[in-house]
């Protein structure tokens, strides 16, 4: 598992330049923890403060506000990690995290972060660097909600989950209907409606769980 936890290591922007003995030193503070789908990892307003590597498995982070309405802020995979900003900051987490099916991830307290990364200075400048580009792509996502309408929104949401495979851009595992609905802070009969039409109209084709963007869809509706 130590190896499994250090090459999840090594594709984490912020540490991938660093050597290995450093890589196998911040691997041996971590605790591997394993969760069942529809574990909530992190609940927005805790007071905890690690970091998270996701080892294999799926979650989806999101907020909600006092009437339970929800918002996917990123669906993240095996190689991705989460929790970073409350390294360096005392504040309750922002947002919630769900395991969107069994997760396994490897758990780094902020102290033994903290201690480790005095070791290694140089990783600091990269985890800043990391830290402002989280900060424009909720920015970008805040301005998103409020200029672009439902079908823009979701536009953007399949482009930026598609990969492209030959001339189309395809997504394996496709979201539900109600969870793009909550990436895009729509209800899912809108979300329906909204699909419907681009399958009408030849833009995207639904098999299963795999979803192909055929053709670029109008850029309004």
């Amino acid at each position: 598992m130590q190896a499994e936890v250090i090459a999840s290591l090594n594709h984490i922007p912020f540490l991938a330049d660093l050597p290995e003995e450093a890589l196998e030193a911040l691997a041996s503070r971590a605790k591997v923890i394993k969760f069942p789908k529809k574990a909530m990892i992190i609940a927005e307003g805790d007071q905890t403060s690690s970091l998270y590597i996701i080892l294999s498995g799926k979650v989806r982070v999101f907020s909600s506000n006092d009437k339970d309405k929800e918002v996917t802020l990123l669906i993240q995979e095996a190689g991705s990690y989460f929790g970073e900003l409350a390294l360096l900051s005392d504040e309750p987490r922002s947002a919630a995290v769900e395991a969107q099916e069994k997760t396994v991830c490897a758990v780094i307290a902020k102290a033994d972060f903290i201690h480790w990364l005095k070791l290694h200075p140089d990783a600091a400048i990269a985890l800043l660097k990391v830290l402002s580009e989280k900060v424009r792509f909720l920015t970008e996502k805040v301005k998103q909600m409020a200029l672009s309408n439902v079908y823009e929104r979701t536009i953007k949401a399949l482009q930026d989950m598609a990969e492209k495979e030959g001339d189309v851009y395809v997504i394996h595992n496709r979201p539900t209907q109600q969870e793009l609905a909550t990436m895009v802070g729509s209800s899912r009969e809108m979300i329906n409606k909204v699909m419907k039409e681009l399958t009408k109209g030849g833009y995207i084709s639904v098999d299963e769980k795999t979803l192909r963007i055929e053709t670029t869809p109008p850029a309004a509706w």
